[in-house]
């Protein structure tokens, strides 16, 4: 059963699949991407679970906000889910959704039951020299030009350089990509470098008492898999490695990723 109801929470357009009465699953993309990204792995997780997929400010369906700052995000979040009436969830955030994802643990530790991190940079330090074509896409000064004159090629491109196994990139995604703005975008990821660099995520997780799952591709070419290992410092926290794979493991790998999330929000192992 799946529910695609369109509704808007606090700013942030929400979808729904599986059974409501089943236990909660919130999702959270990552910059450049949406809530459709999820998509190979919906099947399974909506077999067993309520989830709760998020299109983040000025990604997806949802409108752009005034602020892009990552606390801030994670205000707006728990306001959503407060207003959803969830308690003590589990929360899988991708790239920098993990960011929102941490913040939000937090700032509100009442919401978050567990924390699955998946291809999430640990700090500044980690992350790669980007693909040729991803710098040209996002940096001036061709960023700009190309961003107006983006093919849906293009687009495909943009997510398939990240990735290290082919790919069917979901239509959906394509399309909620195209609706992302540049300014959007570039501030976006310069408000996520902010927060790691302010202090990493697995310093701030070692604050936290919350189980956390960390999947990390070991073939990620946009932050160095063996950074993956930065997480073995947090307590409570198990890191899973998948051979092959870059930064979209449920592109790329969706039945080891959609196994492992299921066990882990089952277990909070």
């Amino acid at each position: 059963m799946a529910i695609y109801d369109g509704k808007h929470v606090h700013g942030m357009h929400v979808a729904h699949d599986g059974p409501r009465e089943a236990p909660p699953l919130v999702l959270i993309h990552g910059s450049g991407a949406s809530g459709s990204c999820w998509g190979p792995i919906m099947p399974a997780l909506a077999g067993r679970y309520h989830v709760i997929r998020i299109d983040l400010p000025g990604h997806g369906q949802s409108p752009p906000a005034p602020s892009y700052d990552v606390p801030e995000q994670a205000a707006r979040l728990a306001e959503a889910l407060d207003e959803l009436g969830l308690r003590a969830v589990t929360v899988a955030g991708h790239s920098s959704g993990g960011y929102i994802a941490t913040a939000l643990a937090e700032q509100r530790p009442d919401l978050v039951g567990s924390l699955a991190l998946i291809s999430t940079g640990p700090s500044p330090d980690a992350l790669l020299p980007q693909p040729v074509f991803l710098r040209a896409l996002i940096e001036p000064p061709l960023g700009p030009l190309l961003w107006r004159v983006r093919s849906d090629a293009m687009l495909r491109r943009g997510v398939t350089a990240v990735c290290n196994r082919p790919v069917d990139v979901p239509n959906d995604l394509v399309a909620d990509v195209r609706g992302i703005g540049y300014r959007t975008f570039r501030t976006v990821l310069r408000h996520n470098s902010a927060y790691i660099a302010e202090r990493s995520v697995p310093a701030r997780l070692t604050a936290l008492d919350v189980p956390v799952l960390v999947i990390f591709g070991a073939a990620d070419p946009r932050w160095d898999p063996s950074s993956a290992h930065h997480y073995d410092t947090v307590p409570n926290a198990r890191v899973e490695q998948l051979p092959d794979v870059g930064h979209f493991p449920m592109l790329e790998a969706p039945q080891t990723t959609s196994e492992l999330l299921l066990h882990f929000a089952a277990t909070g192992r």
